[in-house]
Order: C-alpha cells, then sequence, then structure tokens
C-alpha cells in the first residue's frame, strides 16, 4: 500500500507543545489546508462548499517509529497508567494515522495554488500532510451517547488564564482570543504539576511563556520569534 499527502496543513503550532489534545476544542483557531499540485483540480472540491465540517485523515509525521507497543500511556491518565494502543488516540501506532473533525470556514480558489481550505478547530502541528478529506455526516457520525471508560466527558477543566496588559497587546486579537482558550486547557504534560516551573510554547509566530496551578495560568511573557 502506498499513499501519498493530497496536502499539507498551514497553521500557528510550529511544535507539538501545546496543540489541543483533541479537535473541536478550540473552536476559532484558524488553520489552512493547501493542496499538493496533482489534487488542485477545483472539480475534486465540487459539493464541499454545501458542507459545513469534514473529517481530515492525516499523518503523525513527527511520531513514525520502526516498531510499535501494545500499550501507552494516555495524558489523561497522567501519564502514569497504560492502555492498549486500541483504546486511545495516541500518536504512537501500527499506522500513524490521524482523524479529526473540523469546520469549514471557507473555501478559497488560487489561481497559483487552487482550492484552499480554511478552517477551524484543528488540532494539527503545521506541515502536517493530509490524506483524505471527507464530509462529516451528523447522522450517523455523532454519537453523543458513547463512552469511554477513563474519559469522563466533562473532565475537561479549564484554566482561568491571566494576561499581563502589556503582553496582551503584542499579538493580534484573533491570536489572542485562540491563544487563551489553548491555555485554558492547560498545556503541560499531565505529570507535571510543578506552580512554579516556566513553561514555553510557540505560536502564531511568538514565544509564550506561562506557569500555573490547579486553578489559575499565568502569562509571564509574549516575545516575537525571529526566524
Amino acid at each position: 500500500m502506498n499513499f501519498e499527502p493530497i496536502g499539507h496543513i498551514h497553521c500557528d503550532f510550529a511544535t507539538k507543545f501545546g496543540i489541543p489534545r483533541q479537535s473541536g476544542l478550540v473552536n476559532n483557531l484558524e488553520s489552512r489546508i493547501i493542496m499538493e499540485p496533482k489534487y488542485r483540480n477545483p472539480e475534486a472540491f465540487r459539493g464541499l462548499e454545501d458542507c459545513t465540517h469534514i473529517w481530515l485523515i492525516w499523518l503523525f509525521s513527527e511520531a513514525i517509529r520502526d516498531e510499535w507497543s501494545p500499550t501507552v500511556r494516555p495524558p489523561r491518565l497522567g501519564g502514569e497508567k497504560r492502555m492498549g494502543v486500541f483504546a486511545t488516540r495516541s500518536p504512537f501506532r501500527p499506522n500513524p494515522i490521524g482523524l479529526s473533525s473540523v469546520l469549514i470556514k471557507s473555501i478559497e480558489y488560487s489561481q497559483s495554488t487552487g482550492p484552499i481550505l480554511h478552517i477551524l478547530g484543528a488540532d494539527l502541528m503545521d506541515g502536517t500532510p493530509i490524506l483524505d478529506i471527507k464530509p462529516y455526516l451528523a447522522y450517523t457520525d455523532s454519537h453523543p451517547d458513547a463512552k469511554l471508560g477513563y474519559v469522563n466527558n466533562q473532565a475537561f477543566l479549564k484554566l482561568e488564564v491571566v494576561f499581563p496588559p502589556e503582553s496582551a497587546s503584542l499579538i493580534p486579537e484573533d491570536k489572542c482570543n485562540a491563544l487563551k482558550q489553548i491555555l485554558s486547557l492547560d498545556p503541560r504534560p499531565r505529570c507535571q504539576h510543578d506552580p512554579l516551573r516556566i513553561y514555553g510554547m510557540e505560536f502564531a509566530g511568538f514565544e509564550i511563556q506561562f506557569t500555573a496551578d490547579e486553578r489559575q495560568l499565568h502569562v509571564i511573557s509574549i516575545t516575537p520569534i525571529d526566524h
């Protein structure tokens, strides 16, 4: 079996740290999908303008390994308990394939790059290869009563995010609003709870430094990154 990317995603996450752990958790987080030249035929997108949501099938390109493990340590369990890989969404799988449900914001048709999908709510790193796109069907794909034993659907407790006034003004308002939602989800590794530790993440061309306890996340600095 040979697969090739049909496109790549472009977003504000240059590294993995801070990316929402599931799609749809930050619905105002914007991304673009640029198609590979072979797949830029507008006919392939006919009818997609009538869809509100799509499934992205993509490659965990930063998690490719020669071997796989039958068990992994889910972050939701603090990295302390092992579960079967097929009972988790770990990136370390026999085949490193991801699945995300996202909202279509708009479809742009460009002379130079063909159709560009502007989407909201993705949980992918910049440059992630996209393998396929499929429409989301609410009548079959939505299961509100679905359960997974070790994940409580109400367990996404959010932190209060505190920005220094002088720092919040450094980043564009739309990016700042998305950043606040991302930080409220507590991007720290589940096994790390030191309230004095300073964490750093890259977002939208800025280095964000913060500390956090069990109730609040304090942004210390927002600094532009020179590339």
